[in-house]
């Protein structure tokens, strides 16, 4: 069974910058795929970046290109998104989420099989 812990959200204000970090247990992370989402109150679960399981490639929702970057660490389990110049608009839950399978696509949330359970970023105007 596989879990993965978010961590490293809070409140910052607008411009700013925060760190989540998303530790995994039970799967060694270096031979799977990994993607954020986030979810707003009253919305849905959108994506926002994911990272091949390889590291070669990564993909970003429009909205955050230029401002979050996706990175892993294979030797600690764990996979990172940098957040920079933070909007009011980026305030909501922020999950990790694993896909087993390679080849898929890592935009469309049925593309993973495991989830963390969010971490909440607040960005204040």
């Amino acid at each position: 069974q596989v879990q993965l812990v978010e961590s490293g959200g809070g409140l910052v204000q607008a411009g700013g910058s925060l760190r989540l970090s998303c530790a995994a247990s039970g799967r060694t992370l270096r031979t799977y795929s990994m993607g954020w989402f986030r979810q707003a109150p009253g919305k849905e679960r959108d994506f926002v970046t994911a990272i091949s399981w390889s590291g070669v490639s990564t993909y970003y929702a429009d909205s955050v290109k230029g401002r979050f970057t996706i990175s892993r660490d294979n030797a600690k389990n764990t996979v990172y998104l940098q957040m920079s110049n933070l909007k009011p608009e980026d305030t909501a839950v922020y999950f990790c989420a694993l896909a087993i399978s390679r080849g898929s696509d890592l935009r469309r949330r049925d593309s993973y099989n495991y989830w963390g359970q969010g971490t909440q970023v607040t960005v204040s105007s």
